[in-house]
């Protein structure tokens, strides 16, 4: 279903972008797939959460999001196509246009509206730039336990 969504949201933008081009209305909405499937995730991440009997679940600061994506995206380019910068600017514009489509937003308001239900607290952490995302999540629980601590 994920793929599904990020397709049709490719094509619904390729669609767009070959109106105004011709300087033609555009006024095809896009289904509401996108949020169907941000609320499964989120309906699942909470579950998990309740499953282990956690008390708050940890998500990223979305303002540091950008900056993560172009330094990965930038990192990943460098180690596909080394020492070629044109073949590097290329593939990093592709990557940045199929990993961009992502409603970070939506998707943390969804986890903490399910979280909220079942009385599970949300923390915002730092995500950690460098790492597998193994390591950057075991990163963002372990401080989101400390800064739960703090308080």
């Amino acid at each position: 279903m994920l793929n599904r969504q990020r397709q049709q949201k490719q094509i619904s933008s390729h669609l767009r972008h070959k109106a105004q081009k011709r300087s033609a209305d555009n006024q095809k909405g896009e289904s509401n797939l996108g949020e169907y499937v941000d609320r499964l995730i989120a309906k699942a991440i909470v579950e998990l959460a309740k499953q282990y009997q956690v008390c708050v679940i940890a998500v990223p600061k979305i303002e540091d999001m950008r900056e993560i994506v172009q330094s990965e995206v930038k990192a990943r380019a460098e180690v596909k196509i080394p020492g070629y910068e044109e073949g590097q600017k290329k593939y990093a514009k592709q990557y940045r246009i199929n990993i961009h489509n992502w409603s970070y937003g939506r998707l943390i308001e969804d986890i903490t509206t399910q979280a909220s239900k079942l009385g599970i607290a949300i923390k915002e952490v730092k995500q950690p730039v460098r790492g597998s995302p193994t390591e950057k999540a075991q990163n963002m629980a372990i401080s989101g336990y400390k800064v739960v601590n703090k308080t």
